[in-house]
């Protein structure tokens, strides 16, 4: 555990890169005087472990999930960090309490000089910020500060000038990286709300479940008889439809009398007139006859026989 009380800046020897990790050297005289190999280191706020130690330089192992999230492995040579050895039991906290895992890497929004002092404003995630709050705490490249305000995705804090003496804020231009990490109270408090309700051993009865109810046969009843149904109501007569009644026919319009018409005293004495053809059908049968009948001199004679 750290406090983000920075204790030394440390120069950058060299970065090696090992297949998805990286070996990195850094040159400081104080830290190596105090630690040995095993010993944690804080580089930049990112807790590290001492995997070599020489005279005045010391190495750590970056694993691939380092280089993703913190700016270890954008490191050049010849460029500062900030170091701070852990904490002591007997130790003072003078900052906060510090991890040394990283949440996210931040960016330089915007830097301004305010009389003596500068204010700061690093971009976050926006779910990163309902961790912090004004007047609160954050470690930003190791360093503890104390939070100036908070927006959406960013937020502003104040840099005195032994800060910016003695650490690499000092140096860090718009549009730098940094390691941002929240308080770890507020990670435990939103945890902690998220589960209000305690966590209760099952008793025996709900893990086995109520006993089965027995239930008793039913004895048998007597039968009711069934009353016969009730007749259903006649159903009303029909009217009976009305008589059509007939309109009463047109009466024919009189018509003029004309002068060339007959009248009926005289067509009714009028004789009607014969057929053409008076002959009966006998007669008529009789001539058809006689016409088709050949003369007797055209009739052919019977061959007479030797």
């Amino acid at each position: 555990m750290f406090t983000g009380i920075v204790e030394t800046m440390g120069t950058v020897v060299r970065v090696l890169r090992r297949g998805g990790g990286a070996r990195l050297e850094v040159r400081s005289a104080q830290v190596v005087a105090d630690v040995k190999t095993g010993d944690s280191v804080a580089v930049n706020g990112a807790c590290v472990t001492v995997t070599g130690r020489f005279e005045d330089t010391f190495a750590c192992d970056l694993v691939p999930e380092t280089l993703a999230r913190t700016n270890l492995g954008t490191l050049q040579p010849g460029e500062e960090v900030n170091l701070e050895r852990p904490l002591r039991a007997s130790s003072r906290l003078d900052g906060h309490v510090v991890q040394g895992h990283i949440d996210v890497v931040g960016t330089i929004r915007s830097r301004r000089r305010v009389g003596a002092q500068e204010m700061l404003e690093v971009t976050v995630p926006f779910e990163l910020t309902r961790y912090l709050a004004p007047k609160g705490s954050v470690s930003v490249d190791g360093v503890s500060l104390t939070i100036v305000d908070v927006n959406k995705d960013r937020f502003r804090v104040a840099l005195i000038p032994h800060t910016l003496e003695t650490t690499t804020l000092g140096r860090k231009l718009q549009g730098a990286a940094l390691n941002v990490e929240v308080d770890v109270i507020s990670k435990y408090v939103e945890r902690h709300l998220a589960a209000r309700q305690p966590f209760r051993e099952p008793s025996l009865a709900e893990l086995v479940g109520p006993p089965p109810v027995r239930r008793e046969p039913l004895a048998a009843q007597p039968r009711m008889p069934v009353p016969a149904p009730a007749p259903r109501p006649a159903a009303p007569p029909a009217p009976k439809p009305a008589a059509a009644v007939r309109p009463p026919a047109p009466k024919p319009a009189p018509s003029r009398p004309s002068a060339t018409k007959p009248s009926p005293a005289k067509s009714a004495a009028r004789p009607k007139p014969k057929p053409k053809h008076s002959k009966s059908t006998a007669v008529r049968r009789a001539s058809a006859a006689k016409r088709s009948t050949p003369p007797a001199s055209r009739r052919r004679k019977p061959p007479k026989r030797r």
